[in-house]
């Protein structure tokens, strides 16, 4: 059973934004906190942004500024709004249940001109 379930990803020019999210199973949105990560070639998995189960969240130097993430608990999603992309921000994005196996499938966002 597939407990989290990613879209939109894309490709975008330096300076644009996209909107990535992640549709989880009810009880994994109600008691997990959840974490974007990405993965670029050749590159280890960063941890983007986490936020928890009350909407507090923490985010990576490299996109502060630029990304906000949201939960909307009618639809047991959570939303990565990334702005002001850049070529550096390409890379494969994951989302994850903190603290479970659970990993979304991945989503490809290329920044480029």
């Amino acid at each position: 059973q597939v407990q989290l379930v990613e879209s939109g990803g894309g490709l975008v020019q330096p300076g644009g934004s996209l909107r990535l999210s992640c549709a989880a199973s009810p009880r994994i949105f109600s008691t997990n906190a959840m974490g974007w990560y990405r993965q670029a070639p050749g590159k280890q998995s960063e941890l983007v942004v986490m936020i928890t189960t009350s909407g507090r969240a923490n985010f990576a130097d490299s996109v502060k500024g630029r990304f906000t993430i949201s939960r909307d608990s009618a639809k047991n999603t959570v939303y990565l709004q990334m702005n002001s992309l850049k070529p550096e921000d390409t890379a494969v994005y994951y989302c994850h249940a903190i603290g479970s196996t659970h990993w979304g499938q991945g989503t490809q966002v290329t920044v480029s001109s």
